[in-house]
This record gives structure tokens, C-alpha cells and sequence, in this order.
């Protein structure tokens, strides 16, 4: 009878009927339920996610390091500011345990100094187990902190001019290399604004165009190069400064646009850095009126959580623009204002006007209720785990870990100089573009006057001066700027002579010249009936001038290079173009009297 029942029981476990089919059920539901019902990590009780930078072990490993941080520390963890004179503010990072420091031009001397303040810095707080925010504001062009310690890069614009993305993203592979040489871990750049021509007095020439898909392009592009050089990148000013007329470092500009306007123009380059897990965002200070009327959106929940976050989908390390411009200062309380922007979902609040304020306001308002302190765990969870993760070589290469803060060379630094100064010099050449159309005429008159960099300027009238110049206005189409650099048309062929971009270095002072060549003869070029062509390799350059060889005559193309901020229209009315420099003493009148 024993055997007998130990077959049947046998028979039951292995046969596949109905009832041993139910009893194996719930055993593996148990299982499910005990997997289902396993608690959450530190980081998913604080709603973090993956897909921008850390994975869960060190989004984990983050999160329980900051639960530990006495509350005053955790506020401070959350600001980064900005500091006066040139030795390391050392015990004011120590003293408000602050998340880092942004360097600016009067904190600068030279490239050891500057190496030797954000080692100090790093050194200083070692025991706090992850890396210090050290940021700069080194987008090239215009907005460049490192004058005369890191290579010069043209403007952003360069790159929409250009149209390579990969050239986009060894440029700034190349920069970012050179920034984590000197210790820094932070580049408050791609610019991912769209430029909207005449109207956008602050952006202009830091955007890669007016096109909203090349803007993306190339955002995505210098920031993966800026990650490959362990340097965290930040894009910005999101939702998009490129279309307001006016500058939030002086007012609150006003975005008039429709929701669905900014989603084909001013989102599309944030959407597709969302869309390639970029790991950081800026949010600017703007009236956004479709999203949250009279509110900064750095200020604005529906914008920063509502827009950016929940809406593009965006879980990584959210910053603020800088706190102390008028843009969110005018009429609010500095405390308040810190206060408000963590609890519309910042991360990192930058340049408080006064860092002690701003973090006795944070731990103010979570002592009062009025902000919980899970809100600011969650804060610097987010920016412990990308330092970390940038430093323990995550997107990095070429060894450009956490070690080049504290132990770079200066030997590696000038190596990481010169492949950077070889980089910017390809991509200056790239950027230079010829469109099509004759040239009608010179478009200033007698006079020109430069405005810019002193150096650039000087370049620019040592070219100007030479033999057989004379200056036109750089023109530009709104649309559409990546024309290619034209090549050699063939040996021996003699054509149409061009127009020449005088393009400085700073991106700021930008001419047009025809004539001859002020590194040869007066040369006598022909038209060609089928266009425009080159009778000699693409351009030469010498300091910040491009120069090439035009004739005598008027004949030839426009050649044209990004606008700078406050430049005027000058009219072709058949297409819009805009004047591309402030050097122009005189401007043609359009069919219509206008200027």
C-alpha cells in the first residue's frame, strides 16, 4: 500500500492534469507576490529614475549618502556659487558645505592658478565621498570665462555652420579635455536655444541656428563630446531664451508663444536631449504666459516638473540660471526665490546672491513644513549621483576620469591644449560658408568702424587696411546656415572671385572684404556663366582673418558668418537676410525706403 501511494503521488507531480496544474500556481504566485512586494531601494522611495547618466546602483549609493547629511548640509549641498578673487574660497565651501563653485573671468589668472584653486577645492573635501560641483561658463564665441588660459572656440553657431556632427562632437571632446585638465567638472554649456534672428538681442550667435532640428543636431553632439571628456555638460536655457526680445539678466522676458509653437521651435532641441539621455538642463528665467503666466520658469513648478519632467520625460540633474540676475531678483525675496525654485523641481540653485541666505531659507522651510526634506534628499541624490558617476569614468574616454582634478599634469594639460587648439581651428575653417547670389555692390560706405575683441579687432583692421580691400556687410539667411565650405574646383580653373568673411576668434567682429588677397598680388578672376568658383584651395587663415582671393569687381558671393547680438537688418527682398556685423557705417535702403 506504501508503494502504492508513493506511485500515485508520483504519477500526480509529474502528470500534467488540472489539479496538480493549480497546485504548482500558487506556489510560483508566492514567489511573484515575495519579488512584487520586495521593499524599494533608497533611490526609488525618492522617485528617482534611470536612463540620463547614473544606474540604480549609484543612483542607491547616492541617495544614502545624503540621508545622512545633517539638514543644514543637505541645503547646502544644493547650491553652487559664486566666489570673489583668485585663491580657492576653500572655507566658504567647507563652512556651508556647498555643492560647488562656478569660476568667472576675475577669478582667473592663469592655467596653474586656475588647476590649483580646483584641486585645492577638490582636496579640501575628499570625505565627502563624491566629486565637487566645479563649473565654468565656457560656451566659446561670445561667452568665454577662460580668455588666455583655455583654447578659444568659435562660437556655437560655427557648428550649424559647419553642419558635422561629428566634427560637433571632437570639438568639444577636445574643449571638455582641456576642462577637466585645469579640474573642472562642469561646462554650463550647449547653448540649445533657437535663435530667432533680429528679435533675439541675447542669444544670437551662442545657438547653433534657427533651425530647430540642426540646433538638436548639434546639442546632442559637443554634449556628448564635453561626457566623453568626463565632463558633465549642461544644456540650456530651456524652454528657450532664442525667442524672446528681450535679456534676463536685465528683466523677465515674456514668452508669447503657444504651447504648440514652443513644441516645434523652442522644445525640439530639449526633447531630443531628453530623447538621447543627456544628464542635465539649465532652466532660464522667462514669462513662459502659455505655461504659468508672470512666474520666472525657474520659479515655475508647471514648468520645471510640469514641462520638463513629466511632459519630455526628463529625470535627470535640473539647474537654475543664475539666481542673482534681474530676470528673477526684481521684487522677490532672495530666500523665497531659492526656496520656490526647489519646490518646482530644481536640483542645483546657482549663484544665489547670497549663499548663506539662500541655504538658511532651505532649512527654514523644511523645519516650518513648508518644504519636505525628502524634496532635497532627492536634490542632491541627483547631483552626488552624476558627479559620481562622471568621475568613475561613466561616458568618459581616454582615461578622463575623476583623476585629472587632482593629479593632472601640466605636461598632460598642454597636450590636451593643443589637440584642443587644432580642434577649434578645424571647426572655425568647417563654419566658413559661401551662398549663392552675385554681389551687387559694396554695403557700407567709405568708413567701416569694428567692434569686439581688441585682438580681433586689431586683426581685422590690419586685413581691412592692406591693398585692394574693401568692406561689405556680412550677410547672413535666417534659415538654412549650413552651406558647405566650398573645395577646390578643379587645377587650373580660374572663376568667380568671392567675398571673404573676416571672422574673429571672439566671434564678435564680423566683415566682409573683396578685393585682392592681402597675402598676394591683385589677381583679375572671370565670371563663370554656371556660377561662383574657387580658383584656389578653400581659405587660408592667419590669426583670426579668412581670407581668400575675390576680384576687382563686385561680382562674386555673399560669404556669411552668425550675427552677433546687435546687428541690424539689411535688406535683400527676395530672401531675409539680416546684417552680420556692427561694423557697417552704412546701411543700404530696401525698395521701400526702409533700412
Amino acid at each position: 500500500m506504501l508503494a502504492l501511494a508513493a506511485s500515485l503521488a508520483g504519477c500526480d507531480s509529474s502528470g500534467g492534469g488540472e489539479e496538480s496544474s493549480g497546485e504548482a500556481q500558487p506556489a510560483g504566485g508566492a514567489a511573484s507576490d515575495a519579488a512584487a512586494e520586495a521593499p524599494p531601494g533608497p533611490s526609488e522611495e525618492l522617485g528617482l529614475v534611470e536612463g540620463w547618466g547614473p544606474d540604480r546602483a549609484e543612483l542607491d549609493r547616492a541617495a544614502d549618502q545624503v540621508a545622512r547629511l545633517r539638514l543644514p548640509d543637505l541645503a547646502g549641498q544644493l547650491i553652487v556659487a559664486s566666489w570673489s578673487g583668485t585663491r580657492a574660497p576653500v572655507r566658504m565651501v567647507h563652512d556651508l558645505h556647498l555643492g560647488g563653485v562656478i569660476a568667472f573671468d576675475a577669478n582667473v589668472e592663469s592655467a596653474g592658478q586656475v588647476r590649483a584653486v580646483n584641486r585645492a577645492l577638490a582636496r579640501s573635501e575628499r570625505k565627502r565621498g563624491w566629486p565637487l560641483f566645479l563649473g565654468v561658463d565656457q560656451e566659446g564665441g561670445v561667452v568665454e570665462r577662460l580668455r588666455g588660459v583655455a583654447t578659444r572656440f568659435p562660437t556655437f553657431m560655427s557648428t550649424g555652420a559647419a553642419g558635422d556632427a561629428d566634427l560637433t562632437r571632437r570639438a568639444y571632446a577636445a574643449s571638455g579635455a582641456e576642462l577637466r585638465g585645469l579640474g573642472f567638472t562642469v561646462d554650463f554649456a550647449p547653448d540649445a536655444d533657437v535663435t530667432s534672428g533680429p528679435g533675439d538681442p541675447t542669444i544670437g550667435s551662442r545657438s547653433a541656428s534657427s533651425d530647430p532640428a540642426l540646433v538638436a543636431e548639434h546639442v546632442v553632439a559637443a554634449a556628448g563630446g564635453f561626457s566623453s571628456a568626463g565632463v558633465l555638460p549642461v544644456v540650456k536655457h530651456f524652454p528657450g531664451h532664442g525667442s524672446v526680445p528681450a535679456d534676463s539678466h536685465v528683466t523677465l522676458p515674456v514668452q508669447t508663444k503657444t504651447l504648440r509653437q514652443l513644441e516645434r521651435s523652442d522644445l525640439v532641441p530639449f526633447r531630443e536631449a531628453v530623447r538621447a539621455g543627456l544628464p542635465a538642463v539649465m532652466v532660464g528665467h522667462l514669462d513662459v504666459r502659455a505655461v504659468d503666466r508672470g512666474v520666472p520658469s525657474s520659479l515655475s513648478r508647471p514648468v520645471v516638473t510640469g514641462l520638463l519632467r513629466d511632459d519630455l520625460g526628463f529625470g535627470g540633474l535640473v539647474v537654475t540660471d543664475a539666481l542673482d540676475m534681474a530676470g528673477v531678483t526684481r521684487g522677490r525675496d532672495a530666500g523665497r526665490a531659492a526656496v520656490q525654485a526647489v519646490r518646482a523641481g530644481a536640483d542645483v540653485l546657482l549663484m544665489p546672491p547670497s549663499p548663506a541666505l539662500a541655504r538658511t531659507a532651505l532649512v527654514r522651510a523644511v523645519r516650518s513644513g513648508a518644504l519636505p526634506r525628502r524634496r532635497l534628499e532627492q536634490a542632491a541624490a541627483r547631483q552626488v549621483a552624476l558627479l559620481t558617476h562622471l568621475r568613475d569614468g561613466g561616458g568618459a574616454t581616454g582615461g578622463a576620469t575623476g583623476g585629472a582634478t587632482e593629479g593632472a599634469t601640466e605636461g598632460a594639460t598642454e597636450g590636451a591644449t593643443g589637440a584642443a587648439r587644432a580642434a577649434s581651428r578645424e571647426l572655425s575653417a568647417a563654419a566658413v560658408t559661401v551662398t549663392d547670389g552675385a554681389c551687387t555692390g559694396p554695403l557700407v560706405g567709405a568708413s567701416v568702424h569694428p567692434y569686439g575683441d581688441s585682438g580681433a579687432v586689431a586683426a581685422f583692421t590690419a586685413a581691412a587696411a592692406a591693398p585692394g580691400w574693401r568692406c561689405c556687410c556680412a550677410v547672413r539667411r535666417l534659415r538654412g546656415w549650413c552651406a558647405r565650405t566650398p573645395g577646390r574646383s578643379g587645377a587650373g580653373t580660374r572663376g568667380a572671385g568671392t567675398t571673404a568673411s573676416a571672422v574673429a576668434s571672439g566671434g564678435v567682429t564680423r566683415c566682409v572684404a573683396s578685393g585682392a588677397s592681402p597675402a598676394g598680388p591683385r589677381r583679375r578672376t572671370r565670371a563663370s556663366r554656371s556660377g561662383p568658383r574657387w580658383d584656389s584651395p578653400a581659405t587660408t587663415t592667419l590669426r583670426s582673418t579668412v581670407r581668400s582671393p575675390s576680384p576687382p569687381t563686385a561680382r562674386g558671393c555673399w560669404a556669411r558668418s552668425p550675427r552677433p547680438p546687435g546687428s541690424r537688418p539689411t535688406g535683400t527682398p527676395r530672401r531675409r537676410w539680416t546684417c552680420s556685423s556692427r561694423c557697417c557705417a552704412a546701411r543700404p535702403r530696401r525698395r521701400d525706403g526702409s533700412r
